[in-house]
């Protein structure tokens, strides 16, 4: 449940207030137009019954058909402007809003960007991004949600001011003093008056506001139903997933079980229940209350022109004037509820783009060398991640120079791709230090310094886009270069088949012509675009996981040639794989635990690496045999 009920009307106002700062810097047309288009309908409806009361006078007066003809053309003419701006306003709206929409996701994209990656593989910014994505999802709650609340909001203001100044005569005209009636001129029969309609005002969008707190209440569970949903709801769509559901059934067994077990949106759900019951009582309410307003209204206005007071075109412009404006008192009353609601909705919002970025990005430049004499050292380093006690890195101390063929081997949880992690910077070292050319990392400017690496990590991802631009990471590109890096990770026999080369769409997301790559494929690539980069430093995760045995030993025959003079650091778990790398750093429970050769290692019969060589032995065919 949202807790919304402890913020007062003012704080409610700064929260929203923010969201729209937010939009005004990200998309301003959107707020000039749905202001104009909100002030023209608000207003519009009055000057249609402002005329229609002066032919009506008209009618019920003098008759004069000149004057008639010229009311009816100045009505027509009116309305025909009023029917051409409001459709060009309504277009520009509906324009500026569909842009709106692209940039929300392009508010939180822009956050997701700027943090620092520790943040972004917490579990808890994780959970707090989901849980604003889902409530948006559910009922455009948050900063979606702010911007119809502002345009609510004008539009309640400029039908109140309308509506006062067409109404407020209604309580100056007097009913002259020989009718019976003429005590509805009374001064306390006026406040009476104006202050019953204001009670009755107030109390539909009270009434409304307290069915909207259901709504709210329901919060929790509609996120959870929406989690749901969007999991088996459209798991039958998912291609990776296809081949499982139907060779196990699941969609009988898993995914028609899980719907119906989740009743959230359904007849059956609390939701269901309370639109039939007090959630509906309180929107009824609210209705039946305007309803009453309405007649007041009536009432008070026929009992003034049967009086004497004015004619019958006033009778239509009051009766219109007072309708319309406390519909915007109700307007006006609603928003500020649904402001109120909302501003509990935009607290995770704001905790997201509040999350600071922690890790000090350095002043000092990087050393651009063109003879690439780099070198690295891990200096007692240590780390923990957040949010949990148990050492991923113990004491790790380690020195390699540029040109050096670098294999991390190990079990898994050993520490392997942590060690990556800070060594690329992602992470900064609980304890320790990381030195380049024996400075500290930390006080390199960190895009300068995350400029020297080229990695291949195990969950890379390629986009939707042409082959080209996918190894070389931009839209503009050297075609012999990228052309020449695929050769050197072994695609281009795969290139050659390719009928629009390095134009030809990776997928079917974007273009339908689009291929298809295998694992082994995507990998080939990735390591292309490692390659692209030319960073002194190339580091690859695991880079011949979904490679075939002959794939991966070409990869590695080439890999000195591919390497070049760069310094190569590869996380392997094939240890035969390792032997042609000047040293191998082995991994265990956190600690570098063995360093040197293979030949070195491999002697050590105690060592680890020597227990992992033989437990993969039987797989190797030795040359040397």
């Amino acid at each position: 449940m949202e807790k919304t009920d402890k913020l007062t009307v003012m704080e409610s106002w700064k929260s929203n207030l923010r969201a729209w700062k937010i939009w005004w810097q990200m998309c301003p047309g959107v707020f000039i137009s749905k202001f104009v288009y909100s002030v023209f309908n608000a207003a519009s409806p009055y000057v249609t019954i402002y005329f229609s009361a002066r032919l009506l006078e008209e009618l019920a007066g003098r008759r004069d058909s000149e004057q008639l003809m010229r009311w009816i053309i100045l009505i027509l003419a009116v309305e025909a402007m009023r029917k051409l701006m409001g459709g060009i306003l309504s277009h520009l709206t509906a324009y500026e809003q569909l842009s709106a929409k692209k940039m929300d996701d392009r508010i939180y994209m822009k956050k997701m960007l700027q943090l620092d990656y520790a943040d972004i593989d917490r579990q808890y910014v994780y959970d707090l991004y989901s849980q604003i994505i889902q409530t948006e999802n559910w009922a455009g709650w948050g900063m979606r949600r702010s911007l119809d609340i502002f345009e609510k909001m004008v539009c309640g203001v400029i039908r109140m001011l309308c509506g006062i100044g067409l109404s407020v005569s209604l309580f100056i005209q007097r009913v002259p003093e020989s009718s019976t009636l003429a005590g509805l001129n009374h001064p306390i029969f006026i406040v009476v008056i104006i202050v019953l309609m204001l009670i009755i005002a107030l109390a539909a969008p009270a009434c409304r506001n307290r069915g909207n707190d259901y709504w709210n209440s329901y919060a929790e569970e509609a996120r959870f139903g929406n989690r749901y949903f969007s999991f088996f709801g459209f798991m039958s769509g998912d291609r990776k997933r296809a081949l499982d559901i139907r060779m196990y059934r699941q969609q009988e067994k898993v995914c028609s079980v899980y719907m119906e077990r989740v009743n959230s949106f359904g007849v059956k759900s609390i939701m269901a229940k309370w639109a039939r019951g007090i959630m509906g009582f309180w929107y009824v309410a609210s209705v039946g209350v305007s309803v009453i307003l309405t007649g007041i209204v009536y009432l008070f206005v026929c009992l003034k022109a049967w009086g004497g007071a004015f004619g019958v075109g006033s009778v239509t412009q009051y009766v219109g004037a007072i309708t319309n404006l406390f519909q915007g008192i109700a307007q006006f009353i609603e928003t500020l509820g649904e402001m109120r609601a909302n501003a509990g909705f935009l607290k995770p919002c704001y905790e997201f783009f509040d999350i600071p970025n922690n890790m000090y990005q350095g002043s000092l430049t990087t050393e651009k060398r063109s003879d690439r004499q780099y070198e690295v050292e891990f200096k007692d380093v240590s780390f923990k991640y957040p949010g949990t006690d148990a050492w991923a890195l113990r004491h790790v101390n380690m020195k390699f120079k540029v040109g050096n063929r670098l294999a991390v081997v190990g079990m898994n949880g050993s520490g392997k791709t942590t060690f990556i992690k800070l060594l690329c910077r992602l992470y900064d070292p609980t304890e320790g230090e990381i030195l380049l050319n024996g400075i500290d990392i930390r006080k390199y400017k960190y895009d300068d310094y995350i400029d020297i690496f080229s990695v291949v990590f195990q969950d890379f991802q390629l986009m939707a886009l042409p082959l080209g631009e996918n190894v070389a990471g931009g839209a503009e590109y050297d075609e012999e270069q990228v052309k020449r890096c695929l050769e050197d990770a072994g695609f281009d026999k795969r290139l050659e088949a390719m009928t629009a080369g390095l134009d030809t769409y990776l997928y079917k997301d974007i273009d339908k012509e689009g291929v298809e790559v295998s694992g082994g494929e995507a990998q080939k690539i990735a390591i292309a675009r490692a390659l692209y980069k030319d960073a002194p430093f190339i580091i690859l995760d695991e880079p011949t996981a979904a490679l075939d045995p002959i794939a991966e030993a070409e990869i590695y025959n080439k890999f000195n040639n591919i390497a070049g003079d760069k310094t190569a650091i590869y996380i392997s778990h094939r240890l035969s794989s390792c032997k042609f790398c000047d040293e191998i750093a082995v991994f265990h429970e956190g600690s570098v635990i063995q360093q040197g050769t293979h030949e070195e290692l491999v002697a050590e019969e105690n060592g680890k690496y020597y227990e992992l060589w033989n437990a993969q032995a039987q797989y190797y065919v030795e040359k040397d045999a």
